[in-house]
């Protein structure tokens, strides 16, 4: 048998169905049950599916080339990478900045996606 869930604001456990929505007779609060469903579930894939995109929309993945589209400043160096500069063999990670790579010249570095394009 079905059991309808308990009301979200007050708690109530004499909820009833009118049609899609679901009633609360106590507070007067309605809801769409298969909306909320089907929103956490949307939620759920697209956590569970981390995708990371270049400026232009390029999907990502560990072992592409990119380069740099802007004068990018380096923390701790007076020289700047310059737009153009190529990065091979990039490595995807969590976080503010979303890729882990080796650049010549500079080292070992982090960028963030948005400011390379897939070559």
């Amino acid at each position: 048998m079905y059991t309808l869930p308990n009301c979200p604001k007050c708690n109530s456990e004499y909820t009833y169905e009118d049609g899609n929505l679901i009633i609360c007779p106590e507070c007067s609060h309605e809801w769409i049950l298969k909306k909320e469903t089907e929103n956490n579930e949307e939620k759920k894939a697209t956590e569970d599916i981390n995708v990371t995109k270049d400026a232009n929309g390029n999907i990502l993945n560990d072992g592409d080339s990119v380069t740099v589209i802007k004068d990018l400043k380096v923390k701790g160096s007076s020289s700047a990478l310059k737009r153009g500069t190529k990065v091979k063999n990039i490595q995807l990670i969590d976080g503010d900045h979303d890729i882990d790579c080796k650049i010549s010249g500079f080292g070992a570095m982090k960028l963030k996606s948005e400011f390379v394009k897939k070559v």
